[in-house]
């Protein structure tokens, strides 16, 4: 009797685990005949701006080189280095003794020309009554008007010497031409200054309210440009400057935006390329002549280009192809022909058509053929949700 019991027991552990087996395989084929979930986008067509993006070098509105036109010991430094300078503000000066010395020198040689110019004036009047009763000769009286002439022509030539040395006596004291930020000083109290190899250029004056930026562009990015400045000015509905910005280092965009003022008249021979100059506005001065910046330019718009995220491509020495799902949401490879990048998006020229929906996600775990079911996602770039921002 207990065998049976145990029996019937052990006949039971048998049917119930089989139970289980076949239960666990039934929803085991369930579980694998069931699409994975992928997420997908859809392709998208906007027009699409492309910017490009240029090394440049910042320089003041103007760059005022300071020099001392006059050769002499430094006397005297008036301003803080750094600092703001206003048009007129005495900066620098420089031993005035032997300028004066000069211009004593010149004093008296006007005053000796006076003299003589008297004593020909007084000559000629003496002469020329005489001449009328011929009681000189025209030789005496050309002789005295000759002498006369002279001594007045030697005034001029005095008082010329006295503006001059005035004028260099003025250049001792060196003042600022424009208001402007001022540099570190070449010259030190003490120093001969004005003659080579001594220091001739003493500091730097730039105005900063406004800075000039200065890069050079391709041949084919100049013509590119061109173009596209002349779309936009012909087209009424987006009649506005090309788009400048300009990038620090510190990857921040300076809050102003730029524009054109200069372009060179010829491309360098040697290096292809164009100088190009712009200006932006520096209302709180954070800009400094000397620094280097990258200005972004509009260089043209793709319209109703075709975009997708750039995750969603893949490359294999050089051949882009994407994976997208066909009519029945089976997995297809397309090769694709890629265009520009524009912050998180690629262009696409050719290879998929705009109603075509996209792998974003999971594209390891499938393969070509593979049934899915697609989970239509709305991609959320890091830049904007609008590519034309």
């Amino acid at each position: 009797m207990t065998k049976l019991f145990h029996k019937g027991w052990v006949v039971i552990i048998i049917l119930f685990t089989g139970i289980c087996i076949l239960q666990s395989c039934k929803d085991n084929q369930q579980t694998q005949s069931a699409p994975p979930e992928i997420p997908v986008v859809k392709v998208k067509q906007e027009n699409v701006p492309i910017f490009r993006e240029f090394v440049g070098e910042v320089h003041g509105e103007y760059d005022i080189p300071i020099r001392a036109r006059v050769s002499g010991w430094l006397e005297g430094i008036h301003f803080q280095e750094g600092s703001l300078v206003h048009k007129g503000d005495l900066l620098y000066t420089v031993d005035q003794q032997p300028l004066l010395a000069q211009r004593s020198i010149q004093e008296n040689g006007l005053a000796e020309a006076k003299t003589a110019l008297v004593k020909a004036e007084s000559d000629l009047k003496r002469i020329k009554p005489l001449a009328e009763k011929n009681a000189v000769s025209q030789r005496d009286l050309d002789a005295a008007q000759a002498a006369y002439d002279a001594a007045l022509a030697n005034v001029e030539a005095a008082k010329a010497g006295v503006e001059l040395a005035d004028i260099e006596l003025g250049y001792a004291k060196i003042k600022s031409p424009i208001t402007g930020i001022i540099g570190k000083t070449e010259a030190k109290v003490g120093e001969f200054v004005g003659q080579n190899p001594n220091p001739v250029i003493l500091n730097t004056v730039s105005s900063t309210d406004k800075v000039r930026v200065e890069f050079f562009i391709t041949e084919s990015d100049y013509l590119n440009l061109v173009r596209e400045m002349k779309a936009r000015t012909d087209n009424k509905e987006q009649n506005e400057k090309a788009s400048l910005e300009l990038i620090l280092a510190d990857g921040s965009v300076h809050p102003q935006k730029g524009e054109f003022n200069f372009i060179n008249r010829q491309i360098d021979e040697e290096t292809g390329s164009m100088l190009i100059q712009a200006t932006f506005d520096n209302p709180d001065g954070i800009l400094r002549p000397g620094q280097f910046a990258r200005v972004r330019i509009l260089m043209r718009t793709i319209p109703d280009a075709m975009v997708i995220p750039q995750r969603c491509l893949s490359e294999l020495q050089g051949i882009y192809s994407v994976v997208a799902l066909d009519d029945s949401n089976r997995i297809v490879n397309k090769r694709v022909d890629v265009g520009p990048s524009f912050k998180d998006f690629r262009v696409i020229n050719s290879g998929i058509t705009p109603s075509d929906r996209i792998v974003l996600e999971g594209i390891q775990m499938v393969r070509t053929g593979m049934p899915v079911k697609p989970v239509v996602t709305e991609y959320e770039s890091r830049y904007s949700d609008k590519l034309n921002k």
